[in-house]
């Protein structure tokens, strides 16, 4: 009479332990990833929803003049415009490394004393645009601008008239010197009379994307 060999002894022949074991948690995690993942798309839809509740005064809309009156880049004129900022790539070339925004953003986070000082909340964006001509470092052309700003005057809709300014400057339908001026008084004035009254703080896509974004 044969010997009977059982179902767990023959597949312990066919696959050692921990090649069998492996396989088990392969399967296992084949089947509980969609899960996770939808998991974490929902819960990075939910940060992002919570970031966009956290709304920084109308004031702090615009940077403090003593503070950052803006600065630009002496290598940018009117004459140098197709050797410059109107080549695609420019501002990329010539932006700080993160390393030196991040750290100057926690220090005015501090000079500008606002109330929230969760980085993550601002972007350090320099007033005077690389893409128009701006001072790509110093601190006089940067400052940490709200994300988020009641009656929507937030960074992004910033982004949209830095996008403007810098197609029409390339275009020759805007001198250089009025576009920079444009920034260094007020950007949300500036946005107002060559955008429209409402603005859109909703993040740009294509071509200009970014802090998330590309400048040209």
């Amino acid at each position: 009479m044969g010997t009977y060999v059982s179902l767990s002894s023959r597949l312990a022949c066919l696959f050692p332990w921990s090649a069998t074991v492996a396989l088990v948690a392969g399967f296992l995690a084949l089947s509980v990833w969609p899960a996770r993942a939808d998991a974490w798309g929902y819960y990075h839809r939910g940060y992002q929803d919570r970031v966009a509740t956290v709304r920084a005064p109308a004031r702090d809309a615009l940077p403090n003049p003593g503070l950052t009156p803006g600065a630009t880049n002496p290598n940018v004129t009117q004459a140098t415009l197709r050797e410059t900022v109107c080549v695609p790539g420019y501002s990329k070339s010539i932006r700080p490394p993160e390393r030196y925004t991040e750290a100057l953003k926690r220090r005015q986070l501090r000079e500008y004393s606002y109330a929230d000082q969760k980085i993550w909340h601002y972007e350090e964006d320099h007033l005077v645009p690389l893409s128009i001509g701006g001072s790509p470092t110093s601190p006089r052309n940067l400052w940490p601008e709200p994300h988020h700003v009641d009656g929507g005057w937030g960074s992004f809709a910033k982004d949209r008239l830095e996008y403007f300014m810098w197609k029409a400057v390339c275009a020759g339908e805007i001198p250089l010197r009025m576009a920079q001026h444009v920034f260094e008084t007020n950007w949300v004035a500036g946005y107002e009379r060559y955008i429209g009254p409402d603005p859109d703080n909703t993040p740009l896509h294509g071509e200009w994307t970014g802090s998330y974004r590309r400048q040209p």
